[in-house]
C-alpha cells in the first residue's frame, strides 16, 4: 500500500477507530459514504476488533482494515493522519485516539490529566452527552445513531445506507442448507432471531412469544419459518422448537459470520431484538421487525422497510444489566402485535 498512486499529497488520510460490538460496526459504515462525498479522494483506514472483520474486510470504501493487536497499535504509532475518527468511548479506543497523529481529531479522546472520556471537538459534544445524561437518551433525542455520527464528523447525512457484502460462497451455502430442509427461492421465509447479547436485561423477546408467535404464522399466513441464532441461543432454540413440533425449522446455531449474513439474505422479513441480526437485516435491506426492551429504538435507522415495537412501561428503556421484575418490557410485547407488524410489511 506505500506506493499505491492514492497516497499524494492531495489524498486525505482518514483513521476511523470503532472496536465496539459488531452490530455497533456495522451501523457505524454508513459514515463511510459521507467521508466519500466529502473527501472524493480519500483513503480510508479502519481500525476494528478480530470479530468484525467478515463485517469489513469486503467493503469497497475501506482501503486498509486493521484488526485490533499489540503489532497494529504500534504500527498506527508511527503514521500521521489528517483525520481520525474515534467513535468508541472505551478505554482502548480512546487512549488510541489520543496518541495516534492526526491534524483534525473528531468523536472521543482521553483526557490525559483526569483519565476519563472527553469530545475531542465541539460537532461531538452532543454524543458525549447522551452518554453522561439519562433524561436526554431516554426521553429527549429523537436522532438515530448514523445521523449522530454524521454530525459528529461535520457531514450532511441524507439516510446514507449500511454496507455490507456477502461473498457468493456463504450465499451457496444458504442456499444449499435451505433446499435440504425443503425451502425454495419462491417461497414466504420469515426468520426468527430468538436471543440477544448478555450485556443488558431484556434485549431477547420471550421464549413463550416466539412459541405463540410461531403458532399465529401457522394459521394466519402461508410462510416458512426458521429459528436464528448464535451458540448462545442453541438452547433457547431447541426448546421452542420442541414446543412447535415442524411449524418452524431450527436450522442450527453454528454458521460462521458471513454463512449467517447469507442466511438473513434469503430471507423474506426477519424478527429480532436490538441485535447484531437486526443490523444485518437492515444492512442488507430486509424488512425488519426490532423488538425493543431495555435499548433505545430511536437511534436505529430502519430506512423505511421496518416496524420497530415496543411497550408502555414506564422504565424503558434503561440500559439496566439485571431487571427481577415479572411483567417486564419485553413480557407486555404480545405476538399478535408482532404477527400484525409482519403482516403490514408482507402484505401479500
Amino acid at each position: 500500500m506505500v506506493g499505491c498512486s492514492r497516497h499524494q499529497t492531495k489524498v486525505k488520510k482518514i483513521l476511523i477507530i470503532k472496536l465496539g460490538a459488531r452490530g455497533d460496526v456495522l451501523r457505524t459504515t454508513p459514515i463511510l459514504r459521507g467521508l466519500k462525498k466529502k473527501y472524493p479522494q480519500s483513503f480510508i483506514s479502519w481500525l476494528t476488533q478480530p470479530e468484525s472483520k467478515d463485517l469489513l474486510k469486503d467493503n469497497s470504501l475501506i482501503d486498509r482494515l486493521f484488526l485490533y493487536s499489540l503489532k497494529t497499535i504500534q504500527g498506527l504509532g508511527i503514521e500521521k493522519f489528517d483525520i481520525l475518527i474515534c467513535l468508541d468511548k472505551e478505554a482502548e479506543a480512546i487512549s488510541l485516539a489520543s496518541r495516534i497523529q492526526s491534524k483534525k481529531k473528531i468523536g472521543f479522546g482521553l483526557d490525559k490529566k483526569t483519565g476519563n472520556v472527553f469530545p475531542l471537538n465541539k460537532e461531538s459534544l452532543y454524543a458525549f452527552n447522551l452518554g453522561i445524561s439519562d433524561e436526554l437518551k431516554f426521553r429527549q433525542n429523537r436522532k438515530t445513531y448514523p445521523e449522530i455520527i454524521f454530525e459528529m464528523a461535520g457531514l450532511g447525512y441524507q439516510k446514507d445506507e449500511y454496507i455490507l457484502k456477502v461473498s457468493d460462497a456463504d450465499r451457496k451455502y444458504a442456499q444449499d442448507l435451505l433446499s435440504k430442509i425443503g425451502i425454495n427461492n419462491n417461497d414466504l421465509i420469515i426468520g426468527l432471531n430468538t436471543g440477544a447479547g448478555p450485556r443488558f436485561a431484556n434485549k431477547a423477546w420471550t421464549e413463550e412469544g416466539f412459541v405463540e408467535l410461531v403458532k399465529l404464522i401457522h394459521d394466519k399466513a402461508r410462510a416458512k419459518v426458521f429459528l436464528l441464532g448464535g451458540p448462545e441461543e442453541e438452547g433457547r432454540n431447541k426448546r421452542i422448537a420442541s414446543k412447535v413440533g415442524n411449524l418452524a425449522c431450527d436450522i442450527g446455531c453454528y454458521h460462521s459470520l458471513g454463512q449467517f449474513m447469507a442466511i438473513v439474505e434469503a430471507s423474506s422479513l426477519i424478527v429480532s431484538g436490538d441485535t447484531t441480526a437486526m443490523h444485518i437485516a437492515i444492512a442488507l435491506e430486509k424488512p425488519v421487525v426490532a423488538i425493543f426492551g431495555s435499548t433505545c429504538e430511536q437511534e436505529i435507522e430502519l430506512y423505511g422497510r421496518g416496524i420497530k415495537l415496543t411497550s408502555n412501561i414506564d422504565c424503558r428503556p434503561c440500559y439496566k444489566t439485571e431487571c427481577k421484575k415479572e411483567a417486564n418490557c419485553m413480557v407486555l410485547i404480545k405476538p399478535t402485535e408482532v404477527l400484525q407488524a409482519i403482516q403490514r410489511l408482507l402484505p401479500k
